[in-house]
């Protein structure tokens, strides 16, 4: 009975060629957040600003990620549009004291 060798270079090329896809379409989720939050009439550097502030927060205030993951589940849940107001009964997502109104949506990984 022989062996079946196995083509490392074709398997690491392969795994490669899939993070990179991956890698891609992780930044397109990302650009298209940013347009469907509304996010991209801000500077560049705003939206940069807002993100390391919001780093900044998460790693003394836990606790606010867990809002901003709410509002964000909120956000999807409306269908993720910006403005339109919540069933009764469901979080309304406003903005919360000491988030200057930024929210922090995850995005869905393939």
């Amino acid at each position: 009975m022989a062996i079946k060798t196995r083509d490392f270079d074709a398997e690491l090329l392969a795994l490669t060629e899939k993070a990179r896809k991956l890698k891609a379409q992780k930044t397109s989720q990302l650009g298209e957040l940013v347009q469907v939050t509304g996010a991209d009439s801000l500077s560049i550097e705003a939206i940069a600003g807002i993100l390391l502030a919001a780093l900044d927060q998460a790693k003394d205030k836990p606790e606010a990620v867990a809002r901003w993951t709410e509002r964000g589940q909120a956000f999807f849940q409306q269908g993720g549009k910006r403005g339109k107001k919540a069933p009764a009964g469901e979080l309304a997502a406003p903005a919360t004291p000491g988030n200057n109104g930024a929210a922090s949506v995850p995005v869905r990984a393939a």
